[in-house]
């Protein structure tokens, strides 16, 4: 297979955007943030097989199904801020067979306690490789080509949403819930193995030594406003996203709507036009800037946000569509500018970017299910509806010569 950084070239022998050598490396890295997260989103697919297996309620086996967000959100950040001591091939490599360890122990975990350590750990390993992966494509892309290689990223991540749910439910629904896991362990090697013969250990085009130490790296970064409110973007985003897409399934499977769990499952497929989309956030955003990329994305999902009080489920799955292409495509662009917006120590700032991230799906969950339970799925689109406000609010300050 192609070495990626090979298809990484400098700007003046950079390849048409559709010719094989691009379309080539895009596809491997997809295809490595699929198989570095499609873990994280798979189990959320069988959870009530999970809640009937371990006795528990809901709210309880949702916390330990989303446990890995904790240790997603504390990798992230501590990966960051060593990352420039640590080699980006050899580091995601361990990573990726790391993480199937856990992924394999979640088949015979024998209570919840076990299961929520497990998630957490699979979340520590995920987060170590997404880490480390945006600090790599940060360091090898021009500035020219990076915007293409981060959405190509993101679109693997945007594939695992609906691919692992798919794949996860299957897996379960026609061999029990041990193969599942045992399956999802397998990808994880899938994934080590096409990171060993597809990255290879090159001199990166930026300098990854550690300028400072790292709280200081961490403090400078935070101390830039444009970084910092890219921080902040991330945050609103997958807060905005876990809002939506873990409370609108109660209001799909009560009703009006009354869908069954099989209908419920199909409902996946929502994700499947972001798949095709956030591949272009890239080319996008070097066409007509950060700024209006950004803008433009959180003005789509917003769109989506009346759609889904309709009492008729196709405006709720119109919506629901409008909101996933919205939101990951925002991500994409926002995810890019962190990577170049960062003069030196891209890996801190990727770490932080991820920690506030990830940390803002935790939030998300928190507050939106507080407003769920108190206002009813209205006061919850109006809470979504807020965090969206908010990162196109941050988005101003994105202003240089990245927009």
């Amino acid at each position: 297979m192609t070495d990626m950084p090979a298809l990484m070239e400098p700007p003046d022998t950079m390849m048409d955007a559709r010719s094989p050598g691009v379309i080539r490396r895009s596809l491997v890295i997809g295809l490595i943030a699929f198989l570095t997260v499609v873990d994280l989103f798979a189990t959320q697919a069988i959870l009530p097989s999970l809640t009937r297996h371990y006795g528990v309620t809901p709210a309880a086996m949702g916390f330990a199904v989303n446990a890995s967000t904790f240790g997603m959100a504390f990798a992230g950040l501590v990966v960051g801020l060593f990352s420039p001591h640590i080699d980006r091939r050899l580091g995601i490599l361990l990573s990726l067979m790391l993480l199937a360890i856990p992924t394999s122990l979640l088949a015979v975990a024998p209570n919840l306690t076990a299961f929520t350590s497990l998630r957490i750990a699979q979340g520590l390993c995920m987060a170590s490789a997404f880490t480390l992966t945006l600090a790599y494509l940060g360091e090898h892309c021009s500035a020219m080509d990076a915007g293409g290689a981060f959405a190509a990223y993101i679109t693997g991540n945007v594939a695992s949403n609906l691919i692992g749910r798919l794949i996860s439910a299957s897996v379960a629904d026609s061999f029990g819930l041990s193969w599942n896991f045992y399956f999802f362990a397998a990808l994880n090697l899938a994934g080590a193995a096409l990171v060993y013969f597809t990255i290879h250990r090159v001199q990166p085009m930026h300098a990854m030594t550690l300028i400072g130490s790292p709280l200081a790296a961490m403090t400078a970064h935070w101390r830039n406003r444009r970084l910092r409110s890219a921080f902040g973007i991330g945050f609103c985003i997958l807060f905005a996203f876990i809002g939506t897409f873990t409370f609108v399934n109660f209001v799909l499977v009560r009703p009006p709507l009354s869908l069954s769990m099989m209908n419920l499952g199909l409902v996946y497929f929502v994700f499947l036009p972001s798949v095709m989309t956030t591949l272009f956030a890239g080319r996008v955003a070097s066409l007509i800037g950060t700024r209006p990329t950004i803008w433009g994305a959180l003005a789509i999902a917003g769109l989506g946000l009346p759609l889904m009080l309709s009492r008729h489920l196709v405006d709720v799955l119109a919506g629901m569509v409008l909101m996933g292409v919205g939101t990951f495509f925002a991500q994409a662009a926002a995810t890019g500018f962190v990577g170049q917006a960062a003069a030196e120590n891209r890996g801190v700032a990727s770490g932080i970017y991820l920690a506030c991230y990830f940390l803002g799906g935790l939030a998300g969950t928190i507050v939106l299910g507080l407003f769920f339970v108190h206002f009813g799925w209205t006061g919850c689109v109006i809470g979504v509806a807020l965090s969206l406000s908010g990162a196109g609010l941050m988005t101003s300050a994105l202003k240089s010569d990245l927009t």
